[in-house]
């Protein structure tokens, strides 16, 4: 069975059946063309050497070039060896906040589905790394503990809402307290301990920067993200504006104080959002990336043979081949 590294390339095939049939088109149109101007019965005397077939052969052979080129860039693979691996991973919590605010659409389509889009692209930079979820409101809880199944991972953030935990406002103190307690239950281990803490940091309860010393202790990094703007936004949902007590609609904005000091304390840093830039690539690049991991067990992995390189010739053969064949035949000697 053939096991391909790019599956959605030869998908790229069926491009190039509308492809052919346009240049077959154009081929008859142009003997219609000529046949207007000139009797058929006549082209060989006029013009002996024509030879309509070799610029078919010559298309063709392009064509099933073009075809091999595309599934080589596919990367073939079939048959494999077991080879052994030992996997570096760190731990990484990822604390969200799923307070209403997070519906604020000054990120589109909102703040949280902002939030989510870049913990998915996070995924794709971790090789073996270890991440959990945090939900927060009013109070927090551990959606999915560390685990290195991202599968399993992408099914509980997708099923993150803003008012999943049921206390609202926004407490960063619950989130960071839910977050030792979970890495204090984990089994331990030689790796550094990361918070990625998402929120727009507008803490209603409780102080985070007195689980500083706890966190520091425990050598846990925060990184944080900032999410929303500063001119703030109204809230909307399916039921209109919210509002606060008084009947007052709720404008909220970004508050990056205590955001940027929990980072700054714990040897992390801040970013700020922003549209096509949610700032988790960066934290992964200049930050997580430089952490210590821990070796895991060395196990075997299914390492797959690469095939492309019979693809790749194939198609140089078939374009060397084009080449060579004369779009007309030789003049017939007298």
């Amino acid at each position: 069975m053939i096991h391909w590294a790019h599956p959605q390339l030869p998908l790229a095939l069926l491009l190039l059946i509308p492809l052919a049939g346009i240049l077959y088109a154009l081929h008859r149109r142009r003997q219609h063309q000529l046949a207007t101007l000139i009797n058929p019965t006549l082209w060989p005397t006029l013009h002996p050497t024509r030879s309509p077939r070799r610029t078919l052969l010559k298309q063709s052979l392009r064509l099933l070039a073009l075809a091999l080129l595309l599934l080589a860039a596919a990367r073939p693979q079939w048959g494999y060896e077991w080879e052994p691996v030992r996997q570096r991973s760190l731990n990484i919590l990822v604390a969200l906040d799923t307070s209403n605010s997070m519906l604020a659409a000054d990120l589109k389509p909102n703040r949280l589905q902002q939030a989510k889009w870049g913990i998915r692209d996070l995924l794709n930079q971790l090789n073996g790394d270890r991440i959990g979820l945090i939900a927060f409101a009013g109070d927090a809880f551990l959606q999915c503990p560390p685990t290195s199944d991202y599968a399993a991972f992408r099914m509980m953030l997708d099923d993150i809402y803003a008012g999943i935990v049921p206390i609202g406002g926004t407490d960063l103190y619950q989130a960071l307290d839910c977050a030792l307690t979970s890495f204090d239950q984990a089994q331990e281990t030689q790796a550094d301990n990361v918070i990625i803490l998402i929120s727009d940091g507008e803490s209603h309860t409780g102080d985070p920067l007195t689980l500083l010393d706890p966190l520091t202790a425990a050598n846990i990094r925060i990184f944080s993200i900032g999410v929303g703007t500063q001119q703030g936004e109204l809230i909307q949902t399916p039921e209109g504006f919210i509002k606060n007590n008084q009947g007052e609609i709720v404008q909220t904005r970004l508050n990056e104080t205590q955001l940027q000091t929990l980072a700054r304390k714990t040897g992390g840093f801040y970013i700020r959002s922003a549209p096509g830039d949610f700032g988790l690539e960066r934290i992964y690049q200049d930050g997580l990336a430089n952490l210590q991991r821990q070796e895991n067990e060395e196990r075997l992995s299914r390492i797959y043979t690469e095939r492309y390189p019979l693809f790749l010739a194939t198609a140089l053969l078939l374009l060397l081949t084009e080449t060579l064949i004369r779009p007309a035949r030789k003049e017939p000697t007298s």
